[in-house]
């Protein structure tokens, strides 16, 4: 179903890709992505299109990932590339249409932007609602669920002191509790729709009839950053108490449902017509996942998933595997995808060899989005080996056989890198039982190749390689390898 309701998206980025490509003619004149007229009717003649479904199918495409713009000039996302090989490629990109929602189509005339806002954030409740019910569900009983839910989105966020407004010029004059630089900014210009945490699923008595008080039936959900605060009060009038914010009005709110709920199905989310609203399958299977995340979210085993990257993955160190890899995912769940595979990858980028093979164990979690930044720091020595591993793991390699597409050098290093970490958290016996994993047949062929690779870590792994070493021989050999990769010696 997903292929299906992009297959419009990815035939028009296809098309790009073949002809907006490095050193051809640009996409878009503006800078902001819109196609050109000229390129719309290059597009429309090449692939027998209109130039407007031309252009909703670019719509689509820059909304779903196929396509990214950068100024003038087009290229494909990595969903486009994994389009054929990859179903979940797929889905995901019909996912990130769907959190777009509100891009989709304009809003209507007239309305505020904090009005805009308000229904935005509150239709993940409206969604889960539908979702629950399994079926068709009238738009007025969605119209009184819809204004219950704004209603409490106005009063969470009713937290202004009373009093005269601070001069706005006055040092330290704080901005209105929840405004933000996108506040005032239309649908159009806000950034994704339907953040993870709005996702608060309705009761089961909501169900059956959503009330029209005021209180929540579940508790109410955080209220998204980018909803604006309530205006303060001008000059010379109190502020009104949070128990006396206005309650949403239902008349004013009944134009905006429909705009929500022709959104939704223009992105395939939902059926709307004959005053009634059903999800889709798709739509159905969307709703679920985000809620699943919010599950998976809260049950993060270690309590790390509000921690940076490199403090998760050290609170991930002595976790088992499987533990581990729920940490992760918990972890995963709480921020946007490419956000994460940034931390991790920054945080495989210091001293510490631990973080850096657990920060690519993470990243194994993400899956296929992670694959164009992870092949990007194919060029740096210190990644290089475990971003090899992990593609080719992605690419279907069996882990145990995985270690062949590394040279003898790059096996080398990361031997090295990796007694460096069983060196910094590990046991001595375990820093000897590393010998038996190195490709080389014998210790003084390691301790040669050792040498030649030129790790940071080499000295302190050798010694510390020595002084656990059970045979006095080799423990020996160890060291006087160590004092001449110290003094540069052969």
């Amino acid at each position: 179903m997903a292929r299906t309701r992009l297959a419009g998206a990815a035939r028009v980025a296809r098309w790009a890709d073949a002809a907006l490509g490095p050193g051809r003619a640009g996409a878009a004149g503006d800078g902001k992505a819109t196609l050109s007229a000229a390129t719309a009717e290059r597009a429309a003649a090449d692939l027998g299109l209109s130039v407007a479904q031309v252009r909703a199918d670019w719509d689509t495409a820059r909304l779903a990932g196929l396509v990214e713009v950068h100024g003038d000039n087009a290229r494909p996302g990595w969903r486009l590339r994994a389009w054929d090989r990859d179903d979940s490629a797929v889905l995901r990109g019909w996912v990130a249409l769907f959190d777009a929602w509100s891009l989709a189509c304009p809003e209507p005339e007239g309305h505020e932007a904090a009005a805009v806002a308000e229904v935005v954030s509150a239709m993940p409740q409206v969604l889960s609602f539908l979702q629950l019910s399994a079926g068709p569900v009238p738009e007025d009983q969605l119209l009184d669920l819809l204004r219950q839910r704004v209603t409490e989105l106005r009063t969470e966020r009713c937290e202004v002191p009373y009093g005269p407004e601070p001069d706005p010029g006055a040092p330290g004059a704080a901005a209105p509790h929840g405004a933000g630089p996108d506040s005032a900014l239309p649908a159009s210009e806000r950034g994704p729709a339907l953040p993870t945490a709005a996702w608060t699923p309705p009761s089961p008595s909501a169900v059956a009839a959503p009330a029209p008080s005021a209180t929540a039936t579940t508790g109410p959900a955080p209220a998204p950053a980018d909803v604006p605060a309530a205006p303060l009060p001008g000059p010379g009038r109190e502020a009104a108490p949070a128990d006396e914010a206005g309650p949403a009005d239902g008349a004013s709110l009944a134009p905006l449902l429909e705009w929500a709920l022709r959104a939704l199905a223009s992105v395939g989310a939902l059926t709307y017509g004959g005053g009634q609203a059903t999800l889709t399958p798709l739509g159905s299977w969307a709703v679920w996942v985000k809620l699943e995340q919010i599950c998976v979210a809260a049950q993060s085993p270690a309590g790390n998933i509000e921690q940076g990257a490199e403090d998760m993955l050290r609170g991930c160190a002595q976790l088992r595997p499987n533990a581990a890899r729920a940490e992760y995912r918990a972890w995963l769940a709480a921020r946007p995808v490419g956000s994460a595979v940034t931390e991790l990858l920054s945080a495989a980028r210091g001293e510490d060899a631990l973080l850096r093979g657990l920060a690519f164990e993470a990243l194994r979690v993400v899956g296929a989005p992670a694959e164009p930044d992870v092949r990007s720091v194919l060029d740096e020595p210190a990644l290089r080996p475990y971003a090899l591993l992990w593609l080719a793991e992605h690419d279907g390699i069996d882990p145990e056989d995985a270690h062949e597409v590394l040279t003898r050098d790059e096996a080398t290093w990361l031997w090295v890198d990796t007694a460096a970490a069983v060196a910094d958290h590990g046991e001595a016996p375990m820093l000897v039982r590393h010998l038996e994993s190195a490709v080389q047949p014998t210790v003084p062929a390691l301790l040669d190749e050792v040498r030649a690779v030129g790790h940071p870590r080499t000295v302190q792994v050798l010694v510390a390689l020595a002084a656990a070493h059970p045979d006095p021989a080799l423990a020996k050999a160890v060291r006087r390898a160590a004092f001449q990769v110290h003094t540069g010696g052969s």
